[in-house]
């Protein structure tokens, strides 16, 4: 079992930078390919990005390739997202999630998810 924590969000000006983390617990993190999804007030929650068990595969939603960037440092049981050039419609709560599918860009095909993070982007 993994259960994730989310970290980093807040409010930023449209064209900032923000870092997410996602902490894991357990000795099972590098086994599994992890995913960001994100979810904005009366939507569904969406795919953003997602990175393999490696690290060496990432697979990003066109609406953010270019601008995020998912990292992972699996000795340190921690994955990243990194958003630059950010835009008020990436405003959202973001969510990590941990699952056994490679780089899949469904929701159910996570089965670990953290609490999330707020991120708001003002204009």
């Amino acid at each position: 079992q993994v259960q994730l924590v989310e970290s980093g969000g807040g409010l930023v000006q449209a064209g900032g930078s923000l870092r997410l983390s996602c902490a894991a617990s357990g000795r099972t993190f590098s086994t599994y390919d992890m995913g960001w999804f994100r979810q904005a007030p009366g939507k569904e929650r969406e795919f953003v990005g997602a990175i393999s068990r490696s690290g060496v595969g990432t697979y990003y939603a066109d609406s953010v390739k270019g601008r995020f960037t998912i990292s992972r440092h699996n000795a340190e049981n921690t994955m990243y997202l990194q958003m630059n050039s950010l835009k008020p419609e990436d405003t959202a709560v973001y969510y990590c999630a941990a699952g056994r599918r490679r780089l899949s860009t469904v929701v159910t095909d996570y089965d670990y998810w953290g609490q999330g993070t707020q991120v708001t982007v003002s204009v």
